[in-house]
């Protein structure tokens, strides 16, 4: 539920708590994400970048946490995150959904199942949402809530969505978490432009890139926006003369 009334200013929460809006500091930010943490019952909050196929640590791409610090270092040592069925949903969904880790984690290939289910029990962040977010960069991220509560409902998971996607904006801002190229694409945007260039369809990216489709369309509509073209070809025409792609 959102109170409109003062251009986003507040935003509400279960049991009428509000988190404030017009965030000025990430410690604003940090508060409001445990705030709605606790409104909702659970017991921590992760903000993340969706790590490239190459990263194989999670710690490289938590952008803020109050998940215990022993946990992540734990969970890089062991080499948890290269069969994680929850990261590589992030990697092609832009869909919530919940995770309970029990169940989860049988579905790995790596023997680590047992490992990992213990690790999650230990620090009491079994079951939760993870909520795709991006930002007006096209970053892609995600913002995690875990708990031991019971399985979040429908209407809370419309809820929680709209509250990681204004934070993780307001995140981005402060930190300025999208790497920038020349001519004011992201690396996402470039790296479609150059597919497109080489004559893939949208499904042969999403293939390759590892995205959703409609994540890789979302990201060449906005190079075609930024480089004020009316189509794909002339985007990428466009994109080759500036030299952002070969």
């Amino acid at each position: 539920m959102v109170d409109f009334s003062g251009n986003l200013s507040s935003i509400a929460l279960a049991h009428d708590k509000r988190v404030v809006g017009n965030m000025t500091k990430e410690a604003d930010i940090r508060k409001a994400l445990e705030q709605v943490t606790k409104a909702y019952g659970f017991h921590g909050f992760l903000v993340m970048v969706v790590p490239a196929k190459t990263c194989r640590a999670l710690s490289e791409c938590v952008v803020m946490t109050n998940w215990p610090k022993d946990f992540l270092r734990s969970y890089d040592e062991a080499s948890m995150m290269a069969g994680s069925p929850v990261i590589e949903r992030l990697r092609r969904s832009t869909i919530p959904f919940t995770y309970d880790t029990t169940l989860d984690s049988r579905r790995r290939s790596d023997g680590k199942a047992n490992a990992v289910i213990n690790l999650f029990e230990r620090v009491n962040l079994r079951r939760g949402v993870y909520v795709p977010v991006h930002d007006i960069h096209g970053t892609c991220g995600a913002v995690a809530f875990g708990g031991d509560r019971e399985c979040v409902a429908p209407a809370e998971v419309t809820e929680l969505t709209f509250l990681a996607g204004y934070l993780f904006s307001c995140l981005s801002d402060l930190k300025e978490l999208r790497t920038r190229a020349p001519g004011g694409l992201s690396r996402r945007e470039i790296e479609c432009l150059h597919w497109a260039a080489e004559g893939k369809t949208t499904t042969e990216m999403s293939k390759i890139l590892a995205l959703s489709e409609y994540t890789v369309n979302h990201y060449l509509s906005r190079a075609t926006r930024k480089l004020d073209s009316v189509n794909r070809v002339q985007t990428v025409a466009k994109a080759i003369r500036a030299g952002l792609i070969n």
